[in-house]
């Protein structure tokens, strides 16, 4: 049978591995206009891209491994629900912020923070409950 919790962590996880293609695309969109087959070539944009890319593949796979233990152990479906979606609305915002040439500074702020929350909040959330079930 399958668990509803863990089948939303696998939406989540889908959600945040279209937003690596978003940011892949952009990379190879802007590679292929200004010729450059590896690295940044000197392109500050491209360089923004990339380092929002390496971002995202540092933070998203730590917070979908959390969720799924979450998932699988003591976090309810709805918290499941809540927690993943704010991390990718906060990632894709933080993904949209890179790949524009000029963007506010607000997006890369926001995104980040809403997505931190949900980190930080899912860290606490299984943090204590693995404490808890060293007294219980």
């Amino acid at each position: 049978m399958t668990d509803p919790a863990l089948t939303a962590t696998g939406l989540y996880a889908g959600l945040c591995m279209l937003i690596m293609f978003w940011l892949a695309n952009a990379i190879g969109t802007l590679r292929r206009a200004h010729m450059i087959a590896v690295g940044d070539g000197g392109n500050k944009h491209l360089a923004k891209i990339m380092r929002g890319q390496a971002n995202a593949a540092e933070n998203m796979p730590l917070f979908l491994i959390m969720l799924a233990i979450g998932a699988l152990t003591v976090v309810p479906l709805v918290a499941v629900h809540g927690l993943g979606l704010a991390f990718v609305i906060g990632r894709a915002l933080h993904a949209w912020h890179f790949i524009q040439k000029r963007a506010p500074l607000w997006q890369r702020f926001v995104g980040f923070g809403i997505a931190a929350l949900a980190t930080f909040g899912l860290a606490l959330w299984l943090i204590g409950a693995g404490l808890w079930s060293l007294i219980s």
